[in-house]
């Protein structure tokens, strides 16, 4: 028993070598030196009976594809799947990983005039990237198409959201825009518009032209690509 708490003791972080320690590291060479496993295992402090919090991290990432995105994507209960990572430092990761999400949302703010289907992706994609299901948002525009607002109208499953028009309406004029871009994510990856996407789209675009508000766009978002109606010819 003696033993086993010796070796759980040796994997926290506090008891490496300081040369070793990454919040050592972190103070005196930079966080610009650390690897990704090194900041997380920072967040998880220790590690389990076999393995050192950083070795722990590599797992976790190995598992992702050593990919942050892909990290994003996990939930409290994944992660909890790995030996030694309990409920809060799973909350400590999922944290640390949506304010990285919101850091790069808030951002793209500084390009307030969009002026291209790319620009408008780029904006909206650290909000609907990593999303284990399907969510509709709106992107609220001036007549100089500069963004003064954005708004999440519908929240759906794995494969499908649906957006209610009469509430698409009332937001935009709320806000006093004069156009708007519509987006919304497909988890799955797949960026081609379904039949009802098409159809809400149309309906959309005719119901607002009686109200003299311009839809410039419908983006699809998947993992790091997009489609758009608007550059497709279906606007």
């Amino acid at each position: 028993m003696k033993h086993n708490t010796n070796l759980t003791e040796k994997l926290s972080i506090k008891n490496w070598s300081e040369k070793d320690q990454p919040r050592e590291k972190l103070m005196t060479q930079g966080r610009q030196v650390l690897s990704d496993a090194e900041l997380i295992a920072i967040l998880i402090g220790s590690g389990n009976r076999e393995e050192s919090a950083i070795e722990l991290c590599k797992k976790i990432l190995n598992n992702s594809s050593n990919n942050l995105n892909q990290l994003a994507k996990l939930s409290v209960i994944d992660l909890m799947k790995f030996k030694g990572i309990g409920e809060a430092k799973a909350i400590s990761i999922v944290a640390a990983l949506e304010l990285g999400r919101r850091r790069k949302s808030e951002a793209v703010i500084d390009k307030v005039k969009l002026s291209s289907s790319k620009e408008a992706y780029e904006y909206l994609r650290p909000v609907l990237e990593d999303l284990p299901h399907e969510e509709f948002w709106i992107l609220f525009l001036n007549r100089a198409n500069k963004i003064i607002g954005k708004q999440i109208i519908g929240r759906g499953g794995i494969s499908q959201t649906t957006a209610d028009v009469k509430i698409v309406f009332k937001k935009s004029i709320d806000k006093q825009a004069s156009a708007i871009i519509l987006a919304h994510n497909h988890p799955s990856g797949n960026i081609k518009p379904s039949e009802s996407d098409i159809q809400l789209t149309r309906k959309i675009k005719n119901g607002s032209e009686l109200l003299d508000i311009q839809v410039l766009d419908h983006l699809i978002v998947g993992d790091g690509n997009y489609f758009s109606f608007n550059d497709s010819g279906m606007m």
